[in-house]
């Protein structure tokens, strides 16, 4: 069997995606792999392919028990055996995966890489090497990441302990440094890099600064009410709040956090999973294994503290392909929230005072750069692909900075003011002090230092507090000034703002001309028939979902039912066809599906 039989056999496609064939191939001819792939571009099929070609046994370190059941789920939905090792498993879940591994009959096994620790495990596989090792969301290896987890640093010893095979590292987030972490702690051989970029054209993305977040969630909510996505929120008790307001607006809605109980955890993303909930509320901790692809949109109530999690975050919206909003609700105060959270990691108490420090200026920097994203007037789209090292000639035309209609003002007396204000403060102040003079404040912490009495105090007193947070934000952007580092930033005025101070250089400031309001996504664009098609699809989806305790994207995805609902077949050599429908499933489904569907459509006859 090659690579492309086993992509339409098991998987029902009839192409691969960019950059996949590359990586596939880099694999199947023994060569290392490092693959930096966007949420949705398919990295998984870039090693399940390879396994199913080499045939014996791939080996899958992957960081989360959620996200192994889940691939596994979906192979075995695809006629692929696949176990996973956990420590959650019943004695008789893992008396059957070692039985199927000590025959020879599984393909692919998902671990956890803390179970590398175990010396029974790893001469196993020693006397059972396997024919390729995969290593998924190689980020977790670099404490320059911000998932940082230590057990993938007992990776590099367990490759060398085993014959040679060809390693695959997986991951869709990683900054420059954190590539180079990548390739030196897992020791990559002369491997092949593939990076298919960072960009995910389907996503809209917007920031918003309302007045009342709670308010404003609502109004977002209430078009959305029919489809399902993500409320990410910074603490445990914002997560119970937000829960608690939805569901008494009638709302449904689960809470997701470290704080619940596992069970309830388990049952939230369960029924999450198999669209009994529409809304999931959550911290971080509902993290990297979701992998439901109809995910519509993800809200951020609270500005999270660095660009990976946001990206990563708010990636797991629109994997299927389908267009999806990543709205932001941004407030200063969630700056402070995240310098705390980082104040308190209790993470760090097992390094070193100087490592601690290391790690604390690192996340410090990182929330500089989710901060400057927030403020920025600029391409949002543009402003995130730069922070993971690419370029973008252009706008996107696709986020709420690009289709606010934007003008250019020129604010260089206002500019100039600031960094006047900064110089005869003696540079020790923040920016909120430094605005608060030039706004005339009366605050009691202005008049105890007998700011009043600076020539700048009230020369912004009509500039509305918003803009005065833009402007500070462009100076920083455009490096003028910068902010040190520590718990309570200094604004710093750079060799760069006497061009400013001269008049020899000007600084605009893009000012929207009019609101942008994100509307809800309809489902795949599908519209009149093809809509009420794709409903009556998506019913009989969750009934066999149902029945095989599995949630409805195993069986078949969003975007599989819309094709499906676009193309209308029915006989089953038109339903193979249909992308995403490989030979097992058409055995197992095809007749369920092309049973709705021959019935729509004699009822559609019958009508005209």
């Amino acid at each position: 069997m090659d690579k492309y039989q086993a992509l339409q056999r098991y998987f029902g496609y009839s192409s691969f995606r960019p950059g996949q064939e590359e990586v596939i191939d880099a694999l199947l001819s023994g060569r290392d792999v490092l693959a930096v792939m966007p949420t949705g571009a398919g990295k998984s099929l870039c090693f399940q392919i390879p396994a199913l070609v080499l045939g014996g046994l791939t080996l899958v370190i992957s960081p989360l028990i959620s996200l192994m059941k889940d691939q596994v789920e979906a192979l075995g939905q695809n006629g692929i055996p696949a176990v996973c090792l956990h420590s959650q498993m019943e004695e008789g879940e893992r008396l059957a995966a070692w039985e199927l591994l000590r025959r020879g009959s599984c393909r692919l096994l998902y671990i956890a890489p803390e179970r590398l620790e175990s010396q029974s495990f790893c001469s196993f596989l020693q006397k059972h090497p396997p024919r390729l090792v995969c290593v998924d969301e190689a980020h977790c290896v670099s404490q320059w990441g911000q998932d940082f987890r230590p057990g993938y640093l007992n990776i590099r010893g367990f490759l060398d302990s085993l014959p040679s095979c060809p390693v695959g590292a997986f991951t869709a987030t990683a900054t420059p440094q954190v590539k180079q972490d990548i390739l030196g702690l897992l020791g990559l051989r002369r491997p092949v890099i593939r990076s298919t970029g960072f960009d995910r054209p389907n996503l809209y993305f917007e920031v918003r600064r309302p007045a009342h977040k709670w308010e404003e969630l609502k109004k977002l909510l209430e078009p959305r009410r029919e489809v399902t996505g993500i409320v990410y929120c910074s603490t445990r008790s914002q997560v119970d709040d937000v829960t608690g307001r939805l569901k008494q607006a009638g709302f449904s809605a689960a809470a997701y956090h470290a704080g619940m109980d596992g069970e309830h955890r388990r049952l939230a993303q369960e029924k999450f999973s198999r669209d009994e909930i529409r809304v999931m509320v959550a911290t971080n901790a509902f993290g990297m294994g979701i992998d439901k692809s109809n995910i519509r949109y993800v809200i951020h109530y609270n500005m999270p503290g660095d660009l990976e999690s946001y990206y990563q975050e708010a990636g797991r919206a629109g994997r299927d392909g389908g267009e999806a909003d990543c709205i932001l609700l941004f407030a200063q105060s969630d700056v402070m929230t995240q310098r705390f959270l980082i104040s308190q990691d209790r993470e760090n108490e097992t390094l070193s005072p100087q490592q601690a420090e290391q790690v604390k200026q690192r996340s410090l920097y990182r929330l500089s750069k989710m901060r400057s994203y927030c403020l920025t007037d600029g391409c949002l789209r543009q402003k995130m692909l730069e922070y993971f090292g690419e370029t973008s000639k252009k706008p996107c035309g696709h986020c709420s900075n690009c289709l606010c209609g934007a003008k250019p003002v020129d604010m260089t007396p206002q500019a100039q003011m600031f960094l006047c204000c900064a110089v005869r403060t003696g540079q020790r102040f923040g920016s909120s002090t430094l605005i608060s003079v030039l706004r005339g404040s009366r605050s009691q912490g202005i008049l105890d230092r007998g700011l009043q009495t600076q020539s700048t105090y009230g020369l912004w007193k009509t500039m509305d507090p918003k803009l005065a947070q833009r402007l500070v934000q462009k100076l920083e952007e455009q490096g003028y000034i910068r902010f040190t580092l520590g718990e309570y930033p200094v604004v710093k005025v750079t060799q760069k703002a006497k061009a400013l101070l001269s008049g020899a250089e000007r600084l605009y400031l893009a000012l929207p001309q009019k609101e942008v309001q994100s509307t809800p996504i309809r489902k795949g664009g599908l519209e009149g028939a093809s809509l009420n098609l794709f409903e009556q699809l998506r019913l009989r989806r969750k009934e066999l979902a149902a029945a095989e305790g599995v949630p409805p994207y195993v069986v078949f995805s969003d975007s599989t039912l819309q094709e499906m609902a676009l193309r209308r077949p029915v006989t089953r050599e038109q339903f193979r066809t249909i992308s995403g429908v490989g030979e097992v499933k058409l055995s197992r489904y095809g007749d369920a599906f092309l049973e709705v569907i021959r019935a729509f459509q004699q009822k559609r006859y019958r009508k005209t």
